[in-house]
């Protein structure tokens, strides 16, 4: 076992030190035989007419003498309104700009958004996974990785490949963490402001609040119960919190109803959002308040066989008090919303305040300080994956990336004379229509949101619009509150392993599917048998491979083989 060396450790944030083993990995050749791996398995330089040349980065591409078929991941969303995800006039944008020109057919791989993992297991099955598999979550890759999904390669090809995309991964600290077991799988997209949440906001009935004497969005338990109860009674709505059934993977965040500061091997154990962490104090708290506002009256009693779609549309029609999302220009369901409740007034939910009697703090998840994380397809060959570096060097270039997030100037979007920033067209539903979110799903793998200058600049040309009302300081008022709290050591950013959890992989499946069971049975029991019940099944829980999961995580954490908590949080 070996540690990082200092040059790589120096690079990393002072509280990001990660460990890595020595050792071989496996991988299939294109032939199907496994071969045992202690050095990269692919080569980013080629000759004349073979995609590169010596020169580094685009200058030196030139087309393959032979064509190459370079299939990339795109996020189905089952979201209406928007083009194809395969087969649009920006994925055709792509093959004339990008494919055309250096002899590559470029082929979109639809991955349901809700269910990535599947998708990707029938795919690796059926011997047909897309050249390139990205992800946001650093759990699934590291699975992938462990399952034999991904081949290793050098970073200092990538880097002659793509240098403007290695760069930018140097200057934001992170190639600590495209290492597992000390190879190299991964290249990481940016994502700025990461210690952040603006993109993604909750909407509020304020004048619902307003009818029962309210001139804010309550901040405290005391507040909130009072205020659901008074619309109870107001007859605004039967069942005001709403609700939907729990999905498993990121459901229950639990980082309000932690301690603070954190224990960090206890910070270690837990892990992060992908198992929920039945049996855990945090836990305990937040199930305990589902539980009072189930017998409140505040939950839908059939939340349980609710889909998030059908939670949605209730609150469009008017029988839930909030409801969250990420923000755009173009916000179909708030538009339906105004739409459905003429003269409604919505507010967004202000970061939330130490609530003791309540037993919260404010603090809540940050993102990772990295974008999508890619990897590369064990079964591609040196040329498919010297493609896939192409187009990611390519999709980097400022022109390119401008296009693909803001679309044609005159259609797409028009320039404010005043700020020379690009604005949005929010109507826009010509040939050139964007795909969701400005086609965040093609040019994530670059950087996880657009860029317009400054954070307000960001907000005010990402903040929907053509609504009755303008969000757009409220969203920056909510930046610079979490901005705050990160500061403060109430931004949690989740332990993140250079080496796989094995139990993760064989556990997860069977945990997410026992949690989701259990859970609606705390939520619907007596407040009188929660407590029972709550030991109960945390102790079946354990058994069931949690205590394995936290085991190894341990074990990881005390071997060096882990992200570590920052200093404002110990």
């Amino acid at each position: 076992m070996k540690k990082l060396n200092k040059v790589v450790a120096l690079m990393l944030a002072a509280t990001m030190i990660f460990g890595s083993l020595a050792g071989c990995s496996k991988s299939n050749d294109k032939n199907g035989e496994t071969v045992n791996q202690t050095t990269p398995t692919t080569e980013a330089t080629g000759s004349e007419g073979e995609g590169t040349t010596d020169v580094a980065g685009i200058e030196g591409y030139t087309a393959f003498a032979e064509n190459v078929t370079l299939k990339i991941p795109v996020y189905d969303r089952g979201v209406e309104g928007v083009p194809t995800v395969n087969d649009n006039y920006w994925t055709k944008w792509i093959q004339e700009n990008f494919g055309d020109k250096y002899n590559v057919t470029v082929e979109y791989v639809p991955i349901t958004r809700t269910d990535v993992m599947t998708d990707y297991a029938l795919l690796a099955s059926s011997e047909e996974l897309p050249t390139i598999l990205m992800e946001y979550d650093y759990p699934k890759t590291s699975q992938w990785a462990n399952e034999g999904y991904l081949t290793t390669f050098s970073m200092d090809d990538f880097a002659k490949v793509a240098p403007n995309y290695y760069n930018r991964m140097v200057e934001s600290d992170q190639l600590a963490y495209s290492s597992m077991n000390g190879e190299t799988y991964f290249a990481l997209g940016a994502r700025p402001y990461y210690d952040t949440n603006y993109s993604f906001q909750t909407f509020v009935r304020m004048d619902w609040l307003k009818q029962v004497g309210y001139d804010h969005v309550p901040l405290t338990r005391a507040e909130y119960v009072d205020a659901m109860t008074k619309i109870k009674e107001a007859g605004l709505a039967k069942n005001p919190k709403g609700g939907a059934m729990i999905t498993g993977v990121g459901s229950d965040q639990n980082y309000a109803f932690r301690t603070y500061p954190q224990n960090e091997e206890e910070w270690a154990k837990l892990g992060d959002v992908n198992i929920p962490q039945l049996g855990s104090d945090a836990n305990y708290k937040l199930l305990q308040r589902e539980n009072e506002d189930y017998n409140l009256g505040f939950t839908n009693p059939e939340y349980y066989i609710i889909d998030t779609e059908t939670d949605k549309s209730n609150f469009i029609n008017g029988s839930s008090y909030s409801y969250g999302g990420y923000i755009s220009t173009n916000m179909d369901w708030l538009k339906s919303f105004y739409e459905q409740n003429p003269g409604a007034e919505l507010a967004v939910a202000p970061m939330g305040v130490v609530d003791e009697a309540g037993g919260t703090v404010p603090a809540y998840r940050t993102n990772n300080p990295f974008g999508m994380i890619v990897g590369f397809s064990s079964t591609a060959s040196a040329d498919e994956i010297k493609a896939a570096w192409m187009y990611m060097e390519w999709m980097s270039q400022e022109d390119v990336l401008f296009t693909m997030q803001w679309g044609i100037e005159g259609e797409n979007y028009t320039v404010d004379t005043t700020t020379n920033l690009p604005v949005s067209v929010a109507d826009y539903a010509g040939d050139k229509k964007q795909g969701y979110n400005n086609s965040v799903d093609y040019w994530c793998i670059v950087t996880a949101t657009k860029n317009a200058g400054t954070i307000e600049d960001i907000i005010k040309t990402s903040a929907p619009q053509g609504l009755p009302q303008d969000f757009t300081q409220d969203i920056i008022n909510v930046y610079y509150q979490q901005k705050e709290l990160a500061e403060s050591g109430y931004g949690i950013l989740d332990v993140i392993f250079s080496v796989p959890i094995e139990a993760e992989t064989e556990f997860s499946g069977v945990l997410q599917e026992k949690y989701k069971e259990y859970r609606d049975k705390l939520t619907m029991c007596k407040p009188e048998e929660f407590d029972a019940l709550y030991k109960k099944y945390a102790e079946e829980y354990l058994k069931a491979g949690y205590e394995e999961v936290m085991n190894q995580r341990l074990q990881a954490y005390q071997d060096g083989n882990s992200t570590k908590l920052p200093d404002n949080q110990k």
